[in-house]
């Protein structure tokens, strides 16, 4: 099952610290408290954590350097009773998240934990038998160790099969997430393997990264396209001998846990391109799980947008204003390049944005503010296509154009735009290939 968000909690004991503690127990999370940023730090070096709170008259910023120092990964929000705002202010340069006053009030606390949730979770709803084929398949690999590999364009829902993939395999101990892009190499080396005092300037102690945390349950690395070949190269080491060593050491360490890593890059080609290693994609292959994008399971779409409205209208206190038959029928034409995540995005905005007594077609927008009426394609009544633009034009131009402007209109997603045109991946690779050794300019992978 999925565990408890871990919360580490930092400065003096006190009646106000301990009201965070019974607040933030509430809204789910496990917590641990420390009264001083060392015994912090020997705390996240054993047994990490997933979000921080640290009061600013404990010196938040020599800790926040610490973490950068010993190549932390974990969000951290300052807090303070009173606290003098120059305090506050410096340990938001510092790299805080935000900053928390105390007393602590229930709202913040919740909403601080949720935002670590909603990054670690994605809502499912609906039932399309082509998602439900790929819940199936899940399912059906969850009882083995063997490593899987989840595919699918970004939003469309890899962590939520991740998640129910550990959740139907029966391990007790927990599933733990690494984020993989926009990570340094070196940074994400020893997050996921840890390293030894002096491993490397500023390692004052040995630290415990995250294969080893994972203990015998699930390790679920998210865009694993993004990791530098010597990381690939250590990761089917881990695989294959189930064992590696912390960075600096000496010592092996048993990899007991399961891996599950996902993707929306196309692994194939960047085997080819000479960026991935072929023989580790072949062992996180051995079980591939594709995630459908939003657009091949569109009957989900009102019941989604629907949920999204009534939980944003209770987490910001909105009246739920329901949507307009036509702000639906745009919801349905959008091509979604974004999957379920857009869709929230836009559902979010729109209730903010919307001054009406429910959600109209104009309310609807992009993360750039360019209205979905405006981009959305709805049949002509007819049914026919307009083809007098195409006359005089090659089969090869015009499927050229056909393709690249779907790919575009897709942000570079090869699955999606597979999709919409009805072709394999496969045959969109071929085509892309073709395209680059004719000289023009392919969008790049997302």
């Amino acid at each position: 099952m999925m565990g408890p968000i871990r919360m580490l909690l930092i400065g003096a004991p006190g009646s106000e610290f301990r009201r965070a503690a019974e607040l933030a127990q509430g809204a789910g999370a496990e917590v641990t408290m420390a009264d001083a940023p060392a015994p912090a730090l020997e705390t996240l070096r054993e047994q990490g954590a997933d979000l921080v709170m640290i009061d600013v008259l404990e010196d938040a910023v020599g800790f926040l350097g610490d973490l950068r120092r010993e190549r932390f990964v974990v969000p951290v929000l300052a807090c303070g009773i009173s606290a003098p705002a120059e305090r506050a202010v410096a340990a938001i340069r510092a790299g805080a998240r935000d900053y928390v006053p105390l007393p602590p009030q229930r709202e913040l606390i919740a909403a601080a934990i949720a935002s670590v949730v909603e990054r670690q979770a994605q809502v499912r709803i609906g039932g399309h038998p082509v998602l439900e084929r790929a819940m199936a398949l899940g399912a059906a690999v969850a009882p083995s160790a063997s490593p899987v590999l989840v595919t699918g364009g970004k939003g469309s829902g890899k962590e939520m099969m991740a998640r129910e993939i550990h959740r139907l395999s029966g391990r007790t101990d927990p599933i733990v997430s690494v984020e993989c892009a926009g990570v340094a190499a070196d940074v994400l080396e020893s997050e996921l393997f840890g390293h030894e005092a002096g491993a490397f300037p500023g390692a004052a102690a040995r630290r415990v990264g995250r294969l080893e945390s994972a203990r015998t349950g699930t390790i679920f690395l998210r865009e694993v396209g993004a990791l530098s070949p010597a990381t690939q190269a250590r990761l089917l080491a881990a695989l294959i001998e189930k064992r590696f060593r912390r960075v600096g050491g000496n010592e092996d360490v048993v990899f007991g846990a399961r891996l599950i890593a996902s993707t929306s890059m196309d692994l194939e080609l960047a085997v080819e391109a000479g960026s991935f290693r072929e023989d580790l994609l072949v062992r996180l292959s051995l079980a591939r799980i594709e995630v459908p994008p939003l657009t091949e399971h569109g009957d989900d779409i009102a019941a989604l947008a629907e949920h999204f409205v009534e939980q944003f209208a209770e987490a910001d206190g909105l009246p739920a204003r329901p949507l307009s038959p036509a702000a639906m029928a745009v919801l349905r034409a959008y091509g979604w390049p974004g999957n379920i995540r857009e869709l929230k995005e836009c559902i979010h905005r729109a209730a903010l944005l919307a001054r009406g007594n429910r959600i109209e077609a104009e309310d609807l927008t992009r993360a750039d503010g360019s209205p979905l009426e405006a981009i959305v394609s709805l049949p002509a009544a007819d049914g026919r296509i307009e083809v007098d633009s195409l006359i005089g034009r090659t089969v090869e131009e015009v499927e050229r154009e056909l393709i690249l402007g779907t790919l575009e209109r897709c942000q570079g997603n090869r699955t999606s735009a597979s999709n919409i045109l009805g072709i394999s991946v496969r045959t969109m690779r071929n085509k892309l290939r073709t395209f680059i050794e004719g000289g023009i300019a392919v969008p790049p992978a997302a």
